[in-house]
């Protein structure tokens, strides 16, 4: 595989991180450090799937192509609608920064990572080498989470209170997105 075609890869393998780091940036009031924390998390994950889906091999492969849609559709609307909740139950407060639980960016990692477990399962069928790929998809996916988070800050300012709501519904939309098109 070469460097444009693992470029390509990782870049459409971040765009849910990216998705879901604007949103985030949107309804979360947080310093660099959390951003960080949000980007190492995401861009982890998706380094880390990959390995993990060449190693479950062809065992794993039917199994998992029938349900990652289905977890990361759940791990999505789980988090979407809790955004949705806390978006009518928190009054306009001012918070110096309100992060987000170790939890929640875990299942947000997990969520938006799933598609690169299939990469890794499809690596192993191709006899890819691994160390290349997986170091781009990770620092692709961290720097695309990084300044997706700013690009949130610097547009929720716009939407003060509303952010929790619109980002909920993007992450749903996201979940809706990804089992549509492992359905059809």
């Amino acid at each position: 595989m070469d460097l444009l075609a693992i470029l390509l890869l990782a870049v459409g393998l971040a765009m849910d991180a990216f998705s879901v780091s604007i949103t985030r940036g949107l309804s979360v009031r947080c310093d660099i450090k959390h951003a960080l924390t949000i980007a190492l998390l995401f861009g982890g994950f998706q380094a880390l799937m990959p390995v993990l889906g060449w190693a479950s091999g062809r065992e794993l492969a039917s199994f998992m192509n029938q349900w990652a849609p289905w977890v990361a559709f759940t791990l999505l609307v789980l988090i979407g609608v809790k955004m949705i909740y806390e978006g009518f139950h928190h009054p306009e407060e001012e918070e110096a920064c309100k992060l987000l639980s170790l939890r929640e960016l875990l299942f947000l990692s997990v969520a938006t990572s799933i598609d690169a477990f299939a990469v890794g399962v499809t690596f192993a069928f191709l006899n890819i080498s691994l160390l290349q790929p997986i170091i781009i998809i990770g620092l692709v996916t961290f720097l695309l989470s990084l300044v997706g988070v700013y690009i949130g800050k610097q547009v929720g300012h716009l939407f003060e209170g509303k952010m929790e709501l619109v980002g909920g519904i993007i992450l749903i939309a996201i979940g809706c997105k990804i089992l549509l098109e492992n359905m059809l």
